[in-house]
């Protein structure tokens, strides 16, 4: 499957699945961090089963790289990003939480012009711009 379809699908999962998280916390009187908990052990047990056949490249992948998806997925995005995307959605509409949280694209850009060697180039400027006006349209009162 292309990239793009991959990615459009990502971005529906996330979508729906944050509309059920907001009904499930609201009709439940569900605390975000219990929340958060159930959601991480269905998807550790999906994803445990669906990567088991990779587990072995742990062993040869090294500290560094093991260290970087421990901090950057594990507590940045993982908890750190899931606190306060169930706090939010505990406390504002879908419509205002959704766009302004998932504007991660927009700091990956600025990560990868940063940190990653990538270019400003008058396109991706534009997009960024772009990106921040849509949730401005999307998110406002």
């Amino acid at each position: 499957m292309k990239a793009h379809w991959l990615a459009l699908i990502t971005a529906a999962a996330w979508g729906i699945g944050g509309y059920f998280e907001k009904q499930g916390l609201h009709a439940g009187q569900v605390p975000a961090q219990v929340g958060i908990a159930v959601r991480t052990a269905i998807a550790f047990v999906v994803l445990g089963a669906a990567s088991f056949p990779q587990w072995r490249t742990l062993a040869t992948a090294g500290p560094r790289p093991l260290l970087s998806l421990a901090i950057g997925g594990g507590l940045v995005a993982g908890s750190l990003g899931m606190l306060c995307f169930y706090a939010a959605l505990k406390k504002a509409p879908l419509n205002v939480v959704m766009p302004i949280a998932f504007t991660s694209p927009l700091f990956g850009a600025v990560m990868g012009l940063l940190l990653g060697g990538e270019t400003l180039t008058p396109r991706l400027l534009l997009g960024m711009l772009m990106t921040v006006g849509g949730i401005v349209l999307i998110a406002a009162r």
